[in-house]
């Protein structure tokens, strides 16, 4: 499995220097050239959450051993949750909710980026990578804390958040500055969190910053939904969520089944998307948005106002 940038599809890398480089060097993100076909749900029902996330992230990270895979999954959900099971899947109000706040920060954001750290240090270490990795993360909240405990010491691992200093709530802005760790810097700036991810970017497509970085012995990558590496985890929890439905005779199989997600970015629910484009039953994918509406209004108008 190859991954080509947004922006050219000819530039195509490996699913571990996808992870290493999180955004591509032209400023595209990285996209899998196929998707790949979910297994027959019957062979999929009897398996737990750990087994299932070893089977999907398989599929997309086939550069990874099976060992790398399986310590990646075990090391993320089996000693950071608090619970026996990462998810847990409740009925309230004649719907079915996803759990996803069983991890340390209490964030679904703790699905993705508890396992990130595990694929990113792997891909460092088989690709013999000197230089130590700066992670940059701008954040409206629940992203900066996760990243932070995520990457917490991992080795050759630095972690910068940037987060709006008014744009937080004044439990996530403690969360943040409180966190322990060796490698982890809090940035506070003015401006909202679209100014703090056009700032990210900016630094990335910097190419003169980039080339001091590296001679200074740093490498550049991030732990927003761009990196592909947090994205793909996203996925096991809409395939077990169904597959727990249909465990319980909820639904039947091949019975299609909408999925509600609030979305500011739009990459939990790109994790959806990607869900249904492997083969799993849904009908509608439906995306409740905020006042930072940027890609409602364009979806609805076609005019996209960055402003």
């Amino acid at each position: 499995m190859k991954y080509y940038s947004t922006r050219n599809k000819a530039n195509r890398v490996s699913s571990m220097d996808a992870i290493i480089k999180g955004i591509a060097d032209d400023g595209g993100l990285f996209v899998p050239e196929s998707i790949p076909t979910l297994p027959d749900l019957d062979d999929l029902k009897s398996l737990d959450y750990i087994a299932l996330a070893k089977e999907i992230l398989a599929m997309y990270f086939d550069d990874y051993s099976d060992d790398e895979i399986s310590n990646a999954v075990e090391g993320a959900y089996i000693e950071k949750f608090n619970h026996n099971n990462p998810v847990k899947l409740q009925k309230k109000g004649g719907a079915y909710f996803l759990e996803l706040f069983h991890g340390p920060t209490l964030a679904f954001k703790d699905m993705a980026l508890t396992i990130l750290p595990y694929l990113m240090r792997t891909a460092l270490l088989r690709k013999g990578i000197k230089e130590e990795v700066v992670i940059l993360t701008a954040t409206s909240g629940d992203t900066g804390k996760a990243a932070l405990e995520g990457f917490r010491d991992v080795p050759g691992v630095n972690v910068v958040v940037f987060y709006p200093k008014d744009g937080v709530s004044s439990m996530q802005e403690l969360q943040m500055k409180s966190q322990q760790g060796k490698n982890n810097h809090v940035v506070a700036m003015e401006g909202n969190f679209d100014d703090a991810q056009k700032g990210v970017k900016e630094i990335f497509a910097d190419e003169k910053f980039n080339e001091l970085l590296q001679k200074r012995g740093y490498l550049l990558s991030s732990a927003n939904s761009i990196n592909i590496g947090r994205l793909v985890p996203q996925i096991i929890y809409y395939v077990y969520g169904y597959l727990t439905l249909l465990n319980e005779n909820k639904i039947e199989k091949g019975e299609k089944i909408n999925i509600v997600v609030p979305t500011g970015n739009f990459g939990n629910i790109l994790a959806a998307f990607y869900a249904k484009e492997m083969g799993l039953p849904i009908e509608t994918l439906i995306c409740a948005s905020n006042d930072n509406d940027v890609l409602t209004t364009f979806l609805e108008t076609g005019v996209y106002d960055k402003k």
